[in-house]
């Protein structure tokens, strides 16, 4: 009887074991998609701001010449880089390169780097990647001695 008893234990152990170790998974899964949900509204508040500007007929450009940035590198060569690198063309504001962790895998009309490459200087840097600004910005403050400006802000400061 106590074999029978302790067997049960065990198995009701074993399952009560299995299913917290299942939820510890889901609840890692529910929070990487948490995550990536926080990532993504974030980007879309920056795009819909980006809209905004254009319908008041402002360029990006703009605020790069009143700041005196004439030559840039941007930091995340995703959509909102090379919707920037776009942007930019043809204005006095010249894109110098890019600068992104694929960057070998990235085929634009500018040059890209990695991070942990040799970073020519520019009056600043524009870092699309916004939900990761903080740790990008500390990263390359300690490679470059320039402004690292958030794209974010570069929009709702035109």
């Amino acid at each position: 009887m106590k074999k029978g008893v302790i067997g049960g234990l065990s198995a009701l152990l074993g399952a009560a074991a299995g299913a917290g170790a299942a939820g510890v998974k889901m609840s890692k899964a529910l929070d990487e998609k948490q995550k990536m949900s926080n990532k993504h509204f974030a980007l879309f508040q920056m795009m819909n701001q980006w809209v905004r500007v254009k319908q008041e007929g402002k360029n990006l450009s703009e605020y790069f010449e009143e700041n005196g940035y004439r030559k840039i590198a941007i930091y995340g060569m995703s959509f909102a880089g090379e919707s920037l690198v776009y942007e930019l063309e043809g204005t006095k504001t010249e894109v110098m390169y890019g600068i992104d962790r694929n960057a070998k895998s990235l085929y634009l009309d500018i040059n890209i780097v990695e991070p942990g490459e040799d970073l020519r200087k520019v009056d600043a840097i524009v870092v699309t990647a916004i939900t990761f600004f903080d740790e990008i910005e500390e990263i390359l403050s300690r490679k470059v001695d320039c402004p690292i400006i958030s794209l974010e802000d570069v929009l709702y400061g035109v």
